[in-house]
């Protein structure tokens, strides 16, 4: 009995497949509809797969942030016009330097609108809030080459201990890491320094002498053979698909910066890392750039 497939053919990304969408063969034929997904994280806590558990049992591994094409009885949503009223905030609050950072760019809707929400209540223990924050100061940094309110953003997150919580300090390192590079532009070379090494603080060895070891070795593997995505890049560009290609360079971009900040490994100099970066990021200048204008042609 053939499946049963809905109505609308549609190009998702892989992580907003549902339950009941199909995926289409190479000859467009349907597979049987999902019946479920999860998400799998690289050792660096970065989104690498989706696994979608097809009715049958069968599993089938999606690159996450790839498009595919689906059967689904889901229409296409349309596009919520986002809130950007900032709530009164108190003088020297953490609020009140965010909805500074959002009124610095007003034409930026996406970034003026997470400003307002965060002006509501910026709980600093939240990693979801963390990470919004993050988001603010890369998208300053990237499409509006913004260094001051980049590090005025990225002040929220660099004064933040260790504390435990891998989520929480995902958001702190990227933050560690983009911060010490642009002291470093800027000459700041003992403050970049000084935020590196606070990189470090995540760096927990058992006591044990024997398990201590291995823990170095594996975390000495980590950083010599770290994860650039080169073939998802490669799958994105030969898809054509800028977004895709554009938050693959992101985790390329923020994992070369965390080497780069914590003084590079065995296998990957400063000067190298160094070079890497410069490429990287006019790579992704460029697709900032194009994305936006195509999200203006959206509005």
């Amino acid at each position: 009995m053939a499946p049963v497939v809905g109505g609308y053919l549609r190009h998702l990304k892989s992580q907003d497949v549902q339950p009941g969408d199909s995926f289409l063969t190479r000859r467009g034929e349907p597979a049987p509809p999902v019946a479920s997904t999860r998400v799998m994280r690289d050792d660096f806590g970065t989104p690498a797969l989706v696994i979608a558990t097809l009715e049958g049992g069968r599993e089938v591994k999606i690159a996450h942030g790839s498009v595919i094409r689906v059967r689904t009885d889901r229409p296409e949503e349309r596009r919520a016009v986002p809130d950007t009223t900032f709530s009164p905030v108190d003088a020297g609050s953490p609020e009140e330097r965010i909805v500074a950072v959002g009124k610095r760019h007003l034409d930026d809707t996406e970034l003026t609108a997470t400003a307002a929400r965060l002006s509501h209540g910026l709980n600093l223990r939240s990693g979801s809030q963390l990470e919004d924050v993050f988001g603010m100061a890369e998208r300053l940094y990237l499409l509006h080459e913004d260094t001051e309110g980049t590090l005025a953003t990225l002040g929220l997150l660099t004064n933040l201990p260790w504390d435990g919580a891998v989520g929480r300090w995902k958001s702190i390192q990227a933050a560690l890491s983009l911060a010490s590079l642009i002291l470093r532009e800027e000459g700041e070379h003992i403050a970049a320094a000084n935020l590196g090494r606070r990189l470090l603080e995540a760096d927990e060895v058992p006591s044990e002498p024997g398990r201590a070891s291995r823990v170095l070795e594996v975390r000495q593997r980590q950083l010599n053979e770290p994860p650039l995505y080169d073939r998802e890049i490669s799958r994105a560009l030969q898809a054509r698909d800028a977004e895709a290609e554009y938050q693959w360079r992101r985790a390329r971009f923020g994992q070369l910066l965390y080497l780069r900040a914590r003084g590079g490994s065995e296998t990957l100099t400063d000067a190298d890392l160094d070079s890497r970066i410069a490429r990287e990021l006019g790579a992704l200048r460029t697709l900032a750039d194009e994305l936006e204008a195509k999200a203006a042609t959206r509005r």
